[in-house]
């Protein structure tokens, strides 16, 4: 049922309304009233209110300011204006403010209820579509491998989640592990005769092995399942007692324990499998991303055949080669705007400059070889969070290497023809992307990550991005969640957030001096936003190296 909110100052206009109008036939189930801008909002702020029915003329806060601000914080509440000037400028003004209606003083009751009803027939036309919506994604999505193994390929890929945010989905895909807690991920190559095998039967292995691995890892919260790059990808955590310690024995332990696993393997599956270790990690953040990315170049660095091996056979090294100033390799990769980014706003130009600057960086500082798995990583990692984000199989474009970890080693002993490989990906991802449908609600996301890109020191919100797009704050947020998965006001967020960790990381800004270059006026507001994207506080995500 719909709750309506009657603001006049005269206050028997709004009790006249109240009292005369036939409410509960027109579908509304509570009426409140309110005698000034400032009381309506205090009710607003308690109440759920669905339409807000507010004269123009009013001392202090007068009904124009009313909706302008109803607009910027509540924008899926309707608004109708009420008075008795008739002058165009107040009804040019209130549709530059989308208010649903103008009605004239005194009151037509016929005119009145039309104007209701036809405000409340919109939200629920608002409503429908939108449950329509979610129980199509909830259908589509319903199945906990898929949702599981959705969120695994995120957290890989580098989608950076809040402890919080990423806790809910931990717990409502019923996944043991935990947020912020100290983890350890095991990457597993299935080698020999499963490289000959098609996709499904490759798939079914895997869940064999990762069955085999929980068996053999038992005792501690343990989260399984394939990887972006064509490996198992295992996460470990300590039990409720065991704490870092917990993790720094198993981790000591480990050659036994592998080698049991492997040992199971080869028993049971008839092949063998290499193995790759990270050092312990907190879940959440960056971290997940940047263990993946550290242990799969361990892998791939040590040529498989078999073997098991640590992340110290660190593909960081590239980040110490080409040095942490400016002009290095690993600040022209992770600096805003990132790969990712340009990726989902469908800024290819930009993506190839991007690109072009890293290898000419990478060049510059002479790297060849292992050091170079990093920068494979990061294009891969892109462009199959693309892939798996927009529901766009890879296909062929990637050429005969494909992402196919041996295949890679060739590549990166050779940096002019990775790069020629990843410009070539590039030119070819953006080509199916624009088969795939470029038109309509994909354009008008493109649009609006556009925006936020160019965006993040401003005035930016979802309103704000709704008058630039020529729609309703409420439309807008409704289908960039049905488009993307992520509600438009958390992209802006994660944006906002992203290009703080880089100016903590590569800068010597104040926080303060941050705070105010991402458009925040508050530092602890800042402070705590940070702290729930990344599970710290922007000083200790600084002093963390």
């Amino acid at each position: 049922m719909i709750e309506v909110l009657l603001v006049d100052d005269e206050t028997y206009v709004t009790e006249s309304l109240e009292l005369t109008i036939p409410w509960e036939e027109i579908g509304v189930s509570a009426v409140r009233r309110a005698a000034s801008g400032a009381e309506a909002l205090a009710i607003m702020e308690e109440e759920a209110v669905d339409l807000v029915v507010t004269d123009i003329r009013m001392p202090g806060m007068d009904g124009l300011q009313l909706i302008e601000e109803i607009g910027r914080r509540w924008p899926g509440v309707r608004c109708i204006l009420l008075t008795g000037h008739s002058d165009f400028a107040y009804a040019k003004k209130a549709i530059q403010l989308r208010a649903s209606d103008y009605v004239l003083k005194p009151v037509d009751d016929d005119e009145f209820v039309a104007a209701v009803s036809e405000a409340i027939d919109s939200l629920r036309e608002e409503w429908d579509e939108f449950d329509k919506v979610h129980r199509l994604l909830y259908s589509r999505k319903s199945d906990y491998k898929v949702l599981r193994e959705n969120l695994l390929h995120e957290l890989m890929l580098g989608r950076e989640l809040g402890g919080q945010a990423l806790d809910e989905q931990l717990r409502a895909y019923e996944l043991p592990l935990r947020a912020g807690a100290p983890t350890l991920m095991l990457l597993a190559k299935l080698e020999g005769r499963f490289a000959a095998m098609d996709a499904q039967s490759l798939e079914l292995m895997d869940f064999a092995a990762g069955n085999i691995a929980e068996e053999v890892l038992r005792g501690q919260p343990l989260w399984h399942g394939s990887g972006p790059h064509g490996c198992l990808v295992l996460m470990l955590q300590p039990g409720e007692d065991g704490g870092t310690s917990g993790l720094e024995e198993t981790a000591r332990g480990a050659d036994r324990r592998l080698d049991t696993l492997r040992e199971h393997i080869r028993l049971y599956l008839k092949g063998e499998i290499s193995l790759a270790l990270s050092s312990v990690f907190e879940l959440g953040g960056i971290g997940p991303g940047a263990a993946y990315r550290k242990t799969l170049g361990s892998l791939y660095a040590a040529g498989g055949e078999g073997r098991t091996v640590y992340d110290s056979v660190s593909v960081g090294a590239v980040r110490h080669t080409a040095g942490e100033g400016r002009g290095g390799v690993a600040e022209r990769m992770y600096a805003p705007p990132t790969l990712l980014h340009l990726l989902e706003s469908h800024q290819w130009n930009e993506a190839r400059t991007k690109m072009e600057g890293v290898f000419d960086a990478a060049e510059k500082a002479g790297l060849a070889g292992p050091p170079m798995y990093e920068i494979y990583l990061w294009i891969t990692n892109g462009f199959l969070f693309m892939s798996h984000r927009e529901g766009q199989p890879i296909g062929e474009i990637g050429g005969e290497e494909g992402f196919d970890p041996v295949l890679a080693r060739g590549l990166v002993q050779h940096p002019s023809r990775l790069r020629s490989w990843a410009l070539r990906l590039l030119e070819g991802f953006a080509e199916q992307m624009s088969q795939g449908g470029g038109e309509g609600r994909s354009k008008v996301i493109s649009r609006v990550r556009q925006l936020v890109g160019a965006g993040l020191d401003s005035d930016l919100s979802v309103k704000t991005l709704a008058d630039q797009v020529y729609l309703h704050p409420v439309y807008l947020s409704k289908i960039y969640k049905a488009e993307t998965g992520e509600a438009l006001g958390d992209y802006i967020i994660r944006m906002r957030m992203e290009r703080a960790a880089h100016l903590l990381k590569h800068s010597s800004k104040k926080i303060y001096e941050i705070t105010s270059e991402l458009g925040y006026q508050n530092p602890q507001y800042f402070s705590k936003m940070f702290k729930k994207q990344y599970g710290m506080t922007p000083n200790e995500f600084r002093e963390s190296g």
